[in-house]
């Protein structure tokens, strides 16, 4: 029945113990049968099994399908209905699904312009998290002792006054993006020449920045690695870099059907933020534990389930 250019597997049922604790109450959500999906990286698989977790609470029988490779499997089912809910991120369905080229910088009107948009679509937006995985450049401690930037503002200006100082690991498809590195040296009117300029693999960036082999790595600002590393993440103090705040995506036919979906994973979504993030991604990313675990028992911890 499901489409498979949508990336979905059969899935299987969440069958957590949960009850409600301060969400969930007088399960609203009885009697529907839900289907949660979510990308495959950390993040989102946590963000997923909170969802999931969330809806089990307030009484709904729900189909786990998280984990679908790329973005454009998981906005898909959400849109044709092969699935009801995910977390999405506002930057990427503003770039990426909606075909704009220049993000909203104030963070509000990037979701709301998103949720507009989004309405034709049959996709409900509900409000957003303080989440924000979005791009940024980070140093280790020792470098940070040494020239003390905190902002891309003060990275422009050591680059100008003084150019061996500044040298840069990267992902190819940072170095190449118009919202990557060239459109941030442009707005931040940093020269950092090419051959101070290395491109590597993702978990790579992390590690030689660690030992300080580049003097700024390329990182997401909601990666665990950030807060085990010790890394300290430079600023965007001219708001350059778009915003991918986190926030419920629900197939609005769906949410006609059941509103109470809002009731119960706002309060949720109301608590995210990097900091929560990192936390918990360095728990799958660095401790090797699993994402629906550390989703559970964070949801327990924070009272929203028992």
């Amino acid at each position: 029945m499901l489409a498979s250019a949508c990336g979905l597997t059969s899935g299987s049922p969440m069958v957590d113990d949960v009850s409600p604790g301060s969400i969930g109450q007088g399960e609203p959500l009885k009697g529907a049968d839900l289907t949660v999906t979510s990308k495959s990286f950390t993040e989102s698989l946590i963000l997923g099994a909170m969802m999931g977790i969330a809806f089990e609470a307030a009484g709904a029988e729900v189909l786990d399908r998280t984990g679908i490779q790329g973005s454009i499997g998981g906005r898909e089912a959400i849109r044709k209905g092969d699935a009801d809910a995910m977390y999405e991120y506002t930057g990427t369905a503003w770039i990426t699904y909606q075909g704009n080229s220049e993000p909203i910088t104030d963070p509000l009107k990037q979701w709301q312009a998103v949720r507009d948009a989004d309405v034709r679509n049959g996709v409900t937006w509900l409000p957003q998290s303080r989440l924000n995985n979005t791009y940024a450049l980070a140093m280790n401690q020792a470098n940070f002792k040494k020239y003390g930037t905190r902002t891309l503002s003060e990275v422009a200006e050591l680059s100008r006054s003084d150019p061996k100082a500044v040298t840069l690991c990267v992902e190819s498809e940072f170095a190449n993006r118009a919202d990557g590195l060239p459109g941030m040296q442009k707005a931040y009117g940093m020269k950092v020449p090419a051959d101070r300029i290395t491109q590597m693999d993702t978990g790579i960036i992390y590690t030689q920045t660690a030992k300080g082999s580049c003097t700024y790595g390329e990182v997401f600002t909601t990666d665990g690695r950030i807060k085990s590393m010790r890394l300290v993440v430079m600023s965007d103090d001219r708001k350059f870099f778009p915003n991918y705040n986190a926030a419920p995506v629900i197939n609005s036919k769906t949410f006609e059907k059941w509103p109470a979906i809002a009731e119960v994973i706002d309060p949720v979504t109301a608590k995210l933020d990097n900091a929560v993030a990192q936390e918990l991604n360095a728990k799958v990313d660095v401790d090797g534990e699993d994402p629906h675990q550390v989703a559970l028992d964070w949801m327990k911890a924070e009272g929203f389930v028992k």
